[in-house]
């Protein structure tokens, strides 16, 4: 069968030569390639305005982002041995990594696998699919899994947000084995069941791995406040490496309850406790009342998760900082996390810098942390780099 060919706008190649993997729908020459004569999830090699070759996608007609790089090679496909050669290569890199069995095996794009994730639990896995052609590749991918690792279980849970827009239904099911309500998982030596059927994402978030051991490093002997806690991956990190007292706040009770059964995991159920309810509010209530921490932590949600969000996320990040900047005691630390890609980290920095000048405090910067070596940046994808946290030391003003 011959390959279908994509042909781009004049100028349109311009960010796939430079290392992009993505190509949009409103870079398409619909005169010479009208995107219903493609199949959605099948390979198409592109070329730009001259004709000159780009390499093979992934299409689906239906996306905005309707092409994603499969090779910069013309006439290549995803068949089965390409689909577990990169798979073998993501987990050779996560296994000179990290000593236990607990990441992220794959992270789309940067793994030549886009739109595919999958966590590692030690002997179960998690799988999200958001791409059409990931789907239909799906059972060549779990027959891939299962002989590479042997895996006790797998999940497939494939209820993200992206699907939609790829024209794909949402479901979760076990599609191999058995596997847990909650599984156990060991990060920076500390142990933590998370609860992949009820909880969020692939039940668990790695990425921001590096950044949860730089603030239990200096949280050591201190009071510590974990806002949007989910299960306590930041505040029981604290705790574990001798944190003196841990407040995580969450709005989801089964979230906190999961903080309490991994502080008593981690024998630190004593220095642990939780306050239930809205972020802002607790907050605000806490500063009423005058209290204060030693390290104060803020692991929002995504408040920006499209461009036209930008404006009222930003306030929200805003207040946020602000309300959680008051909170720390003189000579403690902010730690300023984000996962929204749209926010960078100039801008995060400056919400930081506005705050501080807002509340009369002095405010230095002693470092800044992004993702963990399991979800890898590429370069001329700025898509891939999404983790943020900066760790503020807040004091009052000269």
């Amino acid at each position: 069968m011959t390959t279908q060919v994509l042909h781009l706008n004049k100028g349109a190649e311009r960010r796939i030569r430079s290392g992009h993997h993505w190509i949009y729908s409103n870079e398409i020459d619909l005169n010479k390639s009208p995107l219903q004569a493609f199949e959605s999830g099948s390979i198409a090699n592109a070329v730009d305005f001259a004709g000159k070759g780009l390499g093979s996608f992934m299409v689906n007609p239906q996306a905005l982002i309707c092409a994603r790089l499969v090779s910069r090679q013309m006439d290549r496909s995803l068949s089965s041995s390409v689909l577990k050669n990169r798979l073998k290569q993501a987990l050779a890199l996560r296994e000179q990594c990290f000593a236990q069995p607990s990441y992220r095996w794959v992270y789309g794009d940067s793994d030549g696998l886009s739109g595919l994730v999958i966590d590692r639990f030690n002997d179960i896995l998690t799988v999200q699919v958001s791409t059409a052609g990931m789907e239909q590749r799906l059972p060549v991918i779990l027959e891939h899994l299962q002989r590479l690792v042997q895996p006790r279980g797998i999940l497939v849970k494939n209820d993200g947000k992206m699907r939609a827009s790829e024209g794909l239904d949402n479901y979760v099911e076990v599609a191999f084995g058995e596997v847990p309500e909650q599984v156990e998982l060991i990060e920076n030596g500390v142990r933590f069941l998370a609860p992949l059927m009820t909880g969020q994402k692939t039940g668990w978030f790695y990425d921001h791995r590096p950044n949860r051991l730089l603030a239990a490093q200096w949280a050591k002997a201190r009071t510590v406040l974990d806002v949007f806690s989910y299960v306590g991956g930041w505040g029981i990190t604290a705790a574990a490496h001798g944190a003196a007292a841990v407040t995580c706040v969450d709005a989801s009770q089964l979230a906190l309850k999961g903080v309490l059964a991994n502080a008593e995991l981690n024998n630190c159920a004593d220095r642990v406790d939780t306050q239930a309810g809205d972020a802002f509010e607790v907050l605000e209530r806490l500063n009423t009342e005058k209290t204060r921490f030693d390290v104060v932590i803020i692991d929002p949600p995504a408040f920006i998760t499209r461009r036209k969000d930008m404006a009222a996320g930003e306030r929200a990040y805003q207040r946020l900082n602000e309300m959680a900047m008051k909170l720390v005691s003189h000579g403690g630390l902010l730690v300023s996390a984000s996962c929204s890609m749209h926010l960078d980290n100039d801008r995060l920095r400056d919400m930081i810098r506005s705050a501080g000048r807002k509340l009369d405090r002095h405010v230095v910067i002693l470092a800044e942390g992004s993702q963990g070596a399991d979800h890898p940046v590429l370069p001329a994808v700025p898509e891939t780099r999404y983790i943020k946290a900066i760790f503020a030391q807040v004091s009052q003003s000269f």
